[in-house]
């Protein structure tokens, strides 16, 4: 089975993360996860609000991490998720990031970005001339990174999935599950 690295860190949206995590596993797959640091990762839950015209925020649960970045060798994995939250925002600047994301795109392994996850490859210069999904206000951001915004709850272009937010995972983890099991065997 494919060995995943789940790239996150503290705000990261707790359904984003937990539910990828737990049907990669689910489905026999090694969910590796790598924050920062190797501390727990502190995650948030993002709800829709009568009378808030954008989303709350509330602390979640706390995530083990197996791997700090400095630690990741991208050549140990097979698949890459990027769940979303406010962790993206953060993580797109940091050099290990950089370091770890290219090459999941350059070997056409497949990247699996959810919501906010979508910044990560953005800020990167990956998504030029690809379709994405992502949490829909960040339609300009998408655009802005050379990409075309798809408004849908799977969105497959090659090896890259991608969806709007939690409300997307069933969708969403059955198309990546399906990549994932292109990918491993060979086609």
């Amino acid at each position: 089975m494919a060995r995943v690295l789940v790239l996150t860190g503290d705000a990261a949206e707790e359904l984003d993360s937990m539910y990828p995590i737990f049907r990669l596993r689910e489905g026999g797959h090694e969910a590796v996860v790598a924050a920062p640091t190797t501390r727990p990762v502190h995650l948030v839950v993002h709800d829709f609000e009568p009378g808030w015209d954008a989303y709350t925020e509330k602390p979640g649960h706390l995530l083990p991490v197996d791997l700090a970045f400095a630690d990741v060798d991208p050549a140990d994995f097979d698949a890459l998720v990027i769940p979303g939250g406010r962790a993206p925002e953060y993580l797109r600047a940091d050099p290990e990031v950089a370091r770890i994301v290219p090459p999941f795109f350059a070997r056409d392994l497949p990247v699996g970005t959810i919501c906010h996850g979508a910044q990560v490859p953005a800020a990167l210069g990956l998504l030029c001339g690809r379709t994405t999904a992502a949490f829909p206000p960040l339609k300009p951001d998408v655009e802005q990174a050379g990409a075309t915004f798809a408004d849908a709850p799977d969105v497959v272009d090659g090896a890259l999935v991608s969806c709007r937010g939690w409300p997307d995972l069933p969708e969403w983890s059955r198309a990546f599950l399906r990549v994932l099991e292109k990918a491993s065997q060979g086609s």
